[in-house]
């Protein structure tokens, strides 16, 4: 095997490390918020909209059926107490928004700061430019992904 084929398959089971590895954190961190990934990520996409979004908006962003996040909006709608409201669109009477309630809103606060809270223990053991170093090559590899593999060429 060549050194590029070598590493390539070194970086490939790298990052496969870090995906499960934060994953499997990840997972551990919602359960101890009563949350599902699923959940997690609809109240994320929420955020990231102002705390309103379309339901099949929300849908299309995750790559699931209307069907199947109406159901996943209607536990989170159910919890107790709820993590989202549905409300008709006042524009398109045919059209659900899903805005987040300031529960929903915590939860996800909560879990993003016991995120960031690990994060950061890691990175402070780091000198200030190993951190800068890593970062940049990090972003780098993203903008080369992106760039050569645009997300719309590996769907159609």
């Amino acid at each position: 095997m060549d050194e590029l084929t070598e590493d390539i398959h070194t970086f490939w089971n790298l990052a496969f490390e870090v995906v499960n590895l934060l994953e499997k954190r990840l997972f551990v961190f919602l359960a101890q918020h009563q949350l599902t990934p699923p959940q997690f990520f609809v109240l994320r996409t929420l955020i990231q909209h102002g705390g309103r979004c379309r339901i099949g908006q929300i849908a299309e962003e995750h790559h699931l059926t209307n069907a199947t996040m109406t159901g996943l909006i209607k536990r989170m709608e159910t919890s107790t107490p709820p993590l989202v409201q549905r409300v008709r669109s006042g524009s398109d009477g045919r059209s659900v928004d899903v805005h987040l309630t300031e529960h929903g809103a915590q939860r996800f606060a909560a879990v993003q700061a016991t995120l960031m809270e690990q994060a950061g223990a890691v990175l402070r053991l780091l000198p200030a430019h190993e951190r800068r170093e890593a970062m940049d090559k990090i972003r780098f590899y993203l903008r080369l992904l992106s760039e050569q593999f645009p997300i719309e060429n590996l769907t159609s």
